[in-house]
């Protein structure tokens, strides 16, 4: 089990470190708000990653592969959210503090950096079937099942909060060095990767993912 669960961790990692709209938003978060405040998105992609574990356990990334409907539902919603977020960042015009200035805590809360990371992360239709596809290859289907999920749901949230954090800490750097007009070409930048991305989530066909 020990062997099975580096191979998983050194997978996944290379998995979770691939920019996605999750680690996006850390490096996002990071560099508008601080590494602080970004931890409470990087809470609300925790959480997400615990409804994609249940879920894919419980069959959900199945029902998503097998349905068309319902996995075009759930890939417009997140799509459509990942461009409203892009969006708010190509029309930000605000200049930006450093992180430890008191004004820049004012600039978002901590429960609202918290559900968008959730929702874009529990939004992604792909995030599901990669769970579905990714997690089955290293169960053993003869032990029971669930407390090897609790392993591997661990090992994942472990590394995606990592990851983020790695994210998060590049984007104060950046945001450091850059300072305010830098910062609000930073949001361009970043607006433009989300707008993709929701892109790239609009044309996704089930075969593709």
């Amino acid at each position: 089990m020990v062997q099975t669960l580096l191979l998983f961790a050194v997978v996944a990692f290379v998995a979770i470190a691939m920019p996605g709209p999750t680690v996006l938003l850390a490096l996002s978060n990071g560099s508008r708000h601080g590494v602080r405040l970004a931890l409470a998105g990087m809470a609300g992609a925790v959480v997400s990653d615990v409804v994609l574990v249940t879920a894919s356990a419980l069959g959900l990334g199945a029902l998503l592969a097998a349905s068309e409907f319902w996995f075009s539902v759930v890939k417009w919603v997140g799509a459509a959210y990942l461009a409203w977020l892009g969006w708010r960042l190509l029309r930000s015009h605000r200049t930006l503090q450093l992180p430890e200035a008191p004004a820049d805590a004012g600039e978002a809360r901590p429960r609202q950096l918290f559900a968008r990371s959730f929702l874009v992360a529990v939004t992604n239709p792909k995030g599901y079937l990669f769970v579905s596809a990714f997690f089955p290859q290293f169960i053993d289907p003869s032990l029971a099942q669930a407390p090897q999920y609790l392993a591997l749901g661990t090992v994942f949230v472990v590394l995606d909060v990592v990851v983020m954090l790695g994210y998060a800490f590049a984007g104060a750097k950046v945001m450091r060095l850059l300072g305010g007009r830098g910062l609000r070409a930073l949001d361009r930048v970043f607006g433009g990767a989300l707008l993709a991305l929701a892109a790239s989530l609009a044309f996704a066909r089930r075969a593709a993912t």
